[in-house]
């Protein structure tokens, strides 16, 4: 896309306000006619006239109304409802817009439509799409998120108190005081049944019940039957493992809370005169400069302007060696300022930092179900049912058809009722609700505290199934952190002019190449050009225009393509291990060497993914000879260079389609599409793009290699444990079920056979919350 400076300001003004986001996107898109805005039935209708591609077309209309309407949430447009220019905007439609489009307000709906032929609107062809929500983004510090991390404490006292007072029951009664025993057991009930009936309460005013729901019931039954120590003795064991259960998961809950608990509330702001002065940190926008004192927190995400210093960013990364800051590089919010005071210039708010995105990812993860979960949801609900019909068909079947009594119970024979009750508890699916989720919040929390960050359920259960590895080069292989070797010109003696050029180029840019140039040009403290015109070519490089003369800075055939000349021919590529980026203007051509190194890891993280039946493939845009030397230095099975982003998605699925499971590693937003299309994606880092955020599975922290392979093995050891899991609780169910059937297990021992398969899996799933770093299998 090609930008003017002007053009810049209206985009600006555009934003601002959704009727001009319309008026603009109207003079963007060929195919689009007209909208409709309903803000009464939230709703937008966009005409189109011809072939177009709707999808496409759907999706650039909703990113742009998002944003637009993101912008205004606390204020109406006035060019939406009738009252003529909106208050938001700097200036009014202007004469070449207003001849161009109309505005038609008709029972609270506006249609801003081309201006064109009468007969044209009955050829439009309308659709609906969603209308863009706001959603306050507020700053997330997690402060009242352990408000429930005691209540097991409170569960734990209470099914005491129900084994005391059930105990005390059945010895008075064994010693002659029925009424004090009563009491006693009237009492164990209150205490045990109190949490129990409070999740009943909940389910069944949303007209739903669950396991709760039936050890209820069988209590009640047992009492109205007599048999008072039975349903004392169920109420206490179900409630001591439902004080076990909220123990282990509060710990999962726990050790991912405490990764932020101490975010930063206030921070302190420079004015222009360098006056300090303290505000809430979600008040901080983009360009305050800040002052970060030894020892505090950094509140946002920031550049250093001024002064070094190093970071703590173990509460991000799992990392412990502290990080070195000096002028120019990125700090990370909620990261702590070890020794020296700087001046930062804020990147973005709060609420876009890279500890809110990690908050928000981990929101999200721990919502997210994996696909076996979901089966038993949908199982377990129709199975509490079945269980229900199962248990009174054979109350019928032992009372009519075997002649056992309905109610009486007898120390020689069961009746009818106590023994439905007992296939009732006996067939509960209480373990295997719990056997799945118990075991992946334990590997997301864990994964939270050793700089893995994996995204809900399902990227736990499809990362096991991985066996091939593709890997983006830079940022992945290597570290991403470029640095400029040396600056050349041909002839000589203008490298200063070369540097400003691509200084003031790449600062436009996000790719690596860019931000290593954009770091050496603030260190050297080089005045950027402002350019009338800037674009972006995928792929080959960047183009600008100023006073009339037009630079190219990119790859080195596509700048000898758009300026033939010898000059570039006659000098040699560079090494292995070294990047470079050409720049050609009138009467000035350049070239900028770079250096990546390869990261200290990468050989031995591969040779353990080989070693583990993994096979690594390479997709990078850059020079064969780089590629090769890839190869060569870190045993890959396969690298393909000289890649487009498109192509890059391509060859994965080539791959998936060959039938293999193919893990997509990558950082930066032209990964973020090969993310998608691979069965798992990976991205590097809190500093990965948003784009590649959004797209991965998995993200590891401090952009750290080895902890794929961590992840990797933390999937494979959480199916094993799922498949424990799944085979100790349908295990027990089918056991104890048969023995119910037949007579052969009192109440009591289906109790404790129900209520401590529970508990084991609860504990299992734990193991992998307690587990260090699993060795190699």
């Amino acid at each position: 896309m090609i930008r003017t400076a002007t053009e810049t300001s209206d985009e600006h003004d555009a934003s601002r306000c959704l009727a001009r986001s319309v008026v603009k996107t109207l003079a963007e898109e060929p195919a689009l006619e007209a909208v409709t805005i309903d803000r009464a039935q939230q709703k937008i209708s966009v005409a189109t006239l011809g072939r177009t591609d709707v999808t496409q077309l759907t999706g650039r209309l909703t990113e742009k109304f998002h944003h637009a309407q993101e912008a205004v949430s606390d204020q109406a447009c006035g060019l939406l409802t009738g009252d003529g220019d909106c208050s938001r905007c700097d200036t009014p439609l202007s004469d070449q817009q207003s001849q161009r489009i109309t505005i038609k307000h008709e029972s609270g709906a506006t249609t801003i439509a081309r201006v064109t032929c009468p007969t044209a609107p009955t050829f439009w062809r309308w659709r609906d799409m969603p209308f863009p929500k706001v959603v306050q983004r507020d700053v997330e510090f997690l402060e009242h998120a352990d408000e429930h991390e005691n209540e097991w404490k409170a569960q734990l006292v209470l099914a005491i108190l129900c084994g005391v007072f059930g105990l005390t029951g059945y010895f008075l009664g064994r010693a002659g005081h029925p009424t004090l025993s009563l009491v006693s057991f009237i009492a164990a009930y209150l205490a045990g049944g109190w949490f129990p009936a409070e999740e009943v309460w909940e389910r069944l005013r949303k007209s739903a019940i669950d396991v709760h729901f039936l050890m209820l019931a069988v209590a009640i039954g047992a009492a109205s039957i007599g048999a008072w120590a039975e349903g004392a003795t169920l109420l206490f064991l179900f409630s001591l493992s439902g004080a076990l259960e909220h123990y282990a998961l509060g710990r999962t809950q726990k050790e991912i809370r405490s990764l932020f608990r101490d975010a930063p509330k206030v921070a302190t702001i420079l004015d222009a005169q360098g006056r300090e002065r303290e505000v809430k940190v979600e008040l901080i926008r983009t360009g305050m400069r800040l002052l970060v004192k030894p020892g505090s927190q950094f509140p946002v995400d920031a550049e250093v302007l001024k002064g070094g210093t190093a970071a703590d960013e173990s509460n991000l990364t799992g990392e412990a060696t502290p990080v070195e800051k000096a002028v120019g590089e990125t700090v990370l919010a909620g990261t702590i300022n070890l020794w020296g005071a700087v001046e930062v210039s804020v990147l973005r708010p709060a609420a876009e930092s890279s500890l809110q995105k990690i908050i928000h990812l981990i929101r999200e993860a721990q919502q997210q179900k994996a696909p076996a979960q979901q089966f038993t949801d949908k199982f377990g609900t129709y199975y509490t049912y079945a269980v229900l019909t199962l248990s009174l068909l054979m109350f019928f079947v032992w009372w009519l058809a075997i002649g056992l009594p309905p109610f009486t119970s007898s120390v020689e024979l069961r009746s009818a009722f106590y023994r439905a009750m007992t296939l009732l508890v006996v067939a509960s699916p209480c373990a295997l609700v719990l056997s799945i989720p118990s075991a992946v919040l334990a590997a997301i929390a864990w994964g939270a505290r050793h700089g893995v960050l994996i995204r809900g359920g399902a990227a736990v259960e499809k990362l096991a199934e991985v066996n091939v590895v593709a890997l983006d080069k830079t940022g992945t292989l290597t570290t991403g952190e470029l640095r400029v070797e040396k600056v050349e010109s041909f002839p000589a003696g203008r490298e200063n002019e070369v540097a400003r050029l691509a200084y003031s180029l790449e600062k436009l840019s996000t790719h690596p190449l860019a931000r290593a140039i954009t770091r050496y040009g603030k260190q050297q403290q080089i005045e950027a050009i402002e350019f009338e015109k800037f674009e972006s070519v995928t792929g080959q490089g960047l183009k600008g225009r100023c006073d009339g003369s037009e630079s190219l800075l990119g790859r080195r055939e596509w700048v000898e393509l758009a300026r033939p000349t010898q000059a570039i021919a006659q000098v040699p590529p560079t090494e292995a291990g070294f990047s470079e980026i050409w720049l050609a203007q009138d009467g000035l051509l350049g070239r900028i060497v770079l250096r990546d190194d390869i990261r200290p890891q990468a050989r031995a993280v591969l040779d353990a993914l080989h070693t583990a039946g993994l096979r690594s493939v390479v997709l990078t845009g850059d020079r064969r000879a780089t590629a090769e030397y890839l190869k060569t230095e870190l045993h890959l099975d396969e690298v393909r260079a000289e890649l487009k982003p498109e192509e890059k998605v391509a060859a994965i699925k080539a791959l998936s389609d060959g039938g293999n499971r193919v893990a997509m590693i990558g950082d930066g937003v032209n990964d973020a599409p090969s993310l998608a299309a691979a069965h798992v994606g990976v991205a590097m880092g809190a500093r990965g793009s948003d784009a590649a955020l959004e797209q991965a599975d998995v993200v590891l922290m401090h952009d750290r290699l080895e902890n794929f392979l961590a992840a990797f093995r933390l999937s494979q050891r959480a199916r094993r444990v799922i498949r424990q899991n799944l085979v100790i609780s349908m295990g027990t169910v089918a056991v104890l079920v048969v023995f119910a059937l037949i007579g052969k297990i009192p109440l009591p021992i289906g109790v404790v056979g129900h209520e401590g398969s529970t508990v084991i899996v609860v504990m299992n799933s734990l193991r992998l919350l307690l587990g260090g770093r699993d060795k190699q299998n």
